[in-house]
């Protein structure tokens, strides 16, 4: 025997020994081989804060467990890795430590990848990328190039929510009740030149595709739908009065357009700054609307403020004059600005009118009835029959859709459309630590794109930011220039892209991480799309989004040959932790990490008391929440590979909870599977003189205990590959647990050894992909093999899940009775006789005679009296 295992289980020297084997024979390192399956399983990449949380550990798991059991099927596995590198974090770290972002980034990629290393993932770090560095984002700025010319960018003013403090554009959820979330500056509406990718162009095949993506969960492409928001609605033209023109509305509810008593227009549309001329309250009212923020929810709950602007237009049917209010719910950048308010069927023009005491006029009848008394209700925005509505009366939605549109078309005053919510992209940042917009501004050229042959534009990686707006916009060496047309002096733009677009692409770049002829290469048409993806539900709308788009944009470039980008996608659960707090005076709660909390429970796991040992009073249990600093419940993922092992953390998070389940942290768990790893150990130990020997088994000399065991064993080894093709691996090593008590309860003989070592070797390569170091130790000292990673995955023996008999349920009348024990094969009346001479079932016939009897094969017998 070449190897002696010892009898302790030690996971730092066994991890130790394992990771240094992959290294030293690049075992995970591919190439593409077109003879070969090819499987492309990808985890989203991090954002490098400098240390792994447990959300990191399980979605890394998840992934490597996948990669290594399809890699066991046979296929050309890759699994790579990278860095979402550029945004607003490291800038924010760099004020708070007086450092360069990029110092701060990539010592935190430094440390980030030896911890992922050391959770034993089977990635092919040759091919691993960083978003912020100058070979990944010139081919960013080179399609950018190429779609700038072609106009799927473009640039214009666009209205966004601006920090006055921080001089940049804030994204919606960092707008925290109407103030900036790291300055607290009251945010201001701001329109400012911004580039824009025209998303809306692909709006219809983004959305028609989701029908084609079945390895999606339903969850996810709804809430994309939702997001596409397509709507067959109607473009209304109200008639000004006293002016030429007509005010354009688009509406999704034109059966209630007999109901509209006032028509609201946005702060920024032409209407209302016409008004405005000569009236210093509206225009007041104007610039305050333009101060707030741009976010739908935060519009959706404030206060409806509104002035009238004078001015009128003519109701399209009834020809009634309709009052023209600029109202701060209405946004420029949604519809045409403007909308046909019908406070009886609308929310927010319902408590528009209210406050300004407008018409309130039900043309609906809901089932809520014929009128719209305050307070609102939601039934008043049902679909129903139409009333009060003059020629259209007594029609349905569909009804009166296709009547008025008649009606609009004959007066050439509306026709229907179909529109989207979602809007074009836009991807100005007026921040440092993004990817440079490569656009030269020339007095006399326009906006020109910088040549291909003065790309990238490299951002200066030294820059440390003071806080005070985007620090390109003050460095002269950086935005002077020279057109690349007239060869005057230009200025090159400052603004960075918005970090989704690295994101949006980097799993192309994988496939040919080294070329530097292009974007990608030859091999990019071998590896995508991506078979397996995992990742995050919050990532669900805008990242995969625009994932979706920019494979589109590349194909249309001739770039990529596929039309989606992840064939299958699992979207793991959250992990959770119990959460301890104690209230200060002033009503603040303090949180403790449960590691610091002393807790008694009773005998159904229930908390009875929990203590702080340090000062030795009690804390309030405060529920189970999503692990975040902000609650202080984090687990250290790095301590609890330190002392327990990668395996161990590894084994916990598969064993848990399904994938997509949340994943509730135990301390008891964890030991629980650092408990059967060193019984896997302890086993391979007491029999490793047996198990090297490799003994065959010899079905024959099987008696029915050993055949029993044997079946139970590839019975599990039936259920584990079924749960693995199904993702689900809390049952994964649930059998594999199965098997472990199976062989440690065999007798002792030649015949039970040789049944001992088959099904540690099946044992061993079920687990493989789960806690892959110790079963790498183990197979090698075994003497099976070098790496149980290039081991097959076994297949049951379907001569060893023949049972020679089985056991029924017999009913009677439709209720449990008894068991029988028949031979497998056995004939109907052998079944009938076995199970009308048991005792308890002729005591519940009560010597009623049998009307029917049924049997369902493999299952029961129903004794009906």
């Amino acid at each position: 025997m070449t190897d002696v295992i010892d009898e302790s289980y030690q996971p730092q020297a066994t991890e130790a020994a394992a990771q240094r084997f992959w290294n030293e024979h690049r075992s995970f390192e591919v190439a593409e081989d077109p003879a070969k399956e090819k499987f492309y399983c990808l985890s989203m990449f991090p954002y490098p804060s400098g240390r792994l949380h447990m959300g990191h550990v399980r979605n890394y798991t998840i992934g490597d467990v996948i990669a290594r059991y399809q890699r066991m099927l046979g296929k050309n596995v890759l699994q790579p890795m990278g860095w979402d590198a550029f945004g607003m974090p490291a800038e924010n770290a760099a004020l708070k430590h007086r450092v360069a972002p990029a110092k701060w980034t990539y010592e935190n990629i430094e440390h980030m990848r030896g911890q992922l290393k050391a959770l034993g993932l089977g990635i092919d770090w040759s091919r691993e990328v960083a978003t912020c560095t100058p070979e990944y984002y010139r081919w960013e700025q080179w399609l950018f190039t190429k779609l700038f010319e072609k106009g799927v960018i473009y640039r214009r003013n666009g209205v966004v929510n601006w920090d006055p403090v921080d001089q940049t554009v804030l994204a919606n959820e960092q707008v925290i009740d109407g103030r900036g979330w790291r300055s607290g500056a009251l945010v201001e509406r701001r329109e400012i030149p911004m580039y824009y990718f025209r998303i809306t162009q692909y709006a219809d095949e983004l959305l028609a595709a989701l029908d084609e993506l079945p390895g999606w969960p339903e969850q996810v492409k709804t809430m994309q739908r939702n997001w596409i928001g397509k709507s067959r609605g109607m473009e209304v033209h109200f008639p000004r009065v006293g002016a030429e023109g007509v005010l354009k509305v688009y509406t999704t509810r034109p059966d209630t357009l007999m109901g509209a008593t006032y028509v609201a227009v946005a702060a920024e549309h032409p209407l209302a700054l016409e008004a405005a001329v000569g009236n210093a309250e509206l225009g007041a009212f104007i610039d305050e609307c333009r101060k707030g923020g741009v976010a739908e929810a935060d519009i959706a709950t404030q206060e409806k403020k509104g002035l009238p602007t004078g001015l009128y237009v003519r109701h399209p049917f009834s020809g009634r004059e309709l009052p023209v209010w600029v109202a701060n719910y209405v946004l420029m950048g949604y519809g045409e600005g403007a909308v046909m308010a019908v406070p009886a069927h609308d929310a927010r023009d319902f408590e528009f009118a209210l406050k300004h005491e407008l018409p309130i006029e039900p043309v609906i009848r809901t089932s809520a009835g014929d009128s719209t008394p305050a307070p609102w209700q939601e039934a008043y925005a049902e679909h129903g029959i139409l009333i009060n509505s003059g020629a259209f009366d007594g029609l349905d939605f569909d009804g009166a859709f296709e009547r008025m549109a008649q009606v609009l078309a004959e007066q050439g005053l509306g026709a229907p459309r179909t529109q989207f919510r979602l809007r074009d992209w836009g991807i100005s940042r007026q921040r440092y630590w993004g990817c440079p917009i490569p656009v030269v501004h020339c007095a006399d050229c326009g906006d020109l794109p910088v040549p291909e042959d003065q790309l990238p534009v490299v951002l200066p990686e030294s820059v440390v930011p003071d806080g005070s707006g985007n620090p390109l916009a003050k460095m002269p060496e950086f935005y002077e220039t020279t057109c690349p047309r007239c060869g005057k002096p230009a200025r090159r733009e400052t603004d960075t892209m918005d970090t989704f677009v690295e994101s949006s692409w980097y799993f192309a770049r994988y496939a040919s991480a080294d070329c530097t002829q292009g974007m990608v290469d030859e091999r990019a048409a071998y590896w995508l799309p991506v078979d397996q993806y995992v990742g995050g539900i919050e990532h669900a709308i805008l990242h995969l989004l625009y994932s979706r788009f920019f494979t589109k944009l590349m194909r249309d470039e001739g770039l990529l040959a596929v039309d989606e980008p992840f064939t299958r996608l699992l979207t793991q659960g959250m992990v959770i932790a119990e959460t301890y707090f104690r209230e200060d005076e002033a009503g603040r709660k303090n949180w403790f990490n449960p590691a610091e909390v002393k807790v008694e429970r009773d005998g159904k796991g229930r908390i009875t008391s929990a203590v702080l040992p340090a000062d030795g009073q009690p804390v309030q249990f405060g529920g189970i929440e999503k692990m975040s600093k902000s609650k202080n419940n984090g687990i250290d993922p790095q301590s609890l590979i330190d002392g327990q092992g990668a395996d161990t953390a590894r084994l916990f998070m598969m064993f848990a909870a399904p994938p997509d389940a949340s994943l509730e942290w135990s301390d008891a768990g964890v030991e629980g599977a650092a408990r059967f790893l060193k019984r896997l150990w302890g086993f391979a130990y007491e029999h490793q003189t047996l198990l090297h020997a490799h003994p065959v088994v010899d079905v024959a000399r099987l008696d029915a205990t050993l055949k029993a065991a044997r079946r139970e064993i590839h019975e599990a080894l039936a259920q584990a590959l079924f749960d693995y093709g199904r993702q689900q691996f809390n049952t994964v090593v649930s059998a594999g647990m199965k098997m472990l008590n199976t062989l440690a309860k065999l007798p002792a003989g030649a015949a039970a050894d040789a049944l001992r070592a088959e099904g540690y070797s099946i044992l061993l390569r079920v687990l493989a992909p789960v806690v892959p170091h110790i079963t790498h130790v183990l197979w090698q000292a075994l003497g099976w093999g070098e790496a149980i990673i290039d081991a097959s995955l076994p297949q049951p023996d379907a001569a060893a899940l023949v049972r020679d008999s089985i056991t029924l349920a017999v009913q009677v009348n439709g209720k449990l009775r008894a068991q029988i024990e028949v031979p497998a094969d056995a004939a109907r009346e052998v079944i009938e006789a076995s199970a009308l001479a048991e005792d308890n079932v002729q005591r519940f016939m009560e010597g009623k005679p049998v009307k029917k009897l049924i049997i369902v094969p493999g299952k029961l017998v129903n004794i009906v009296c």
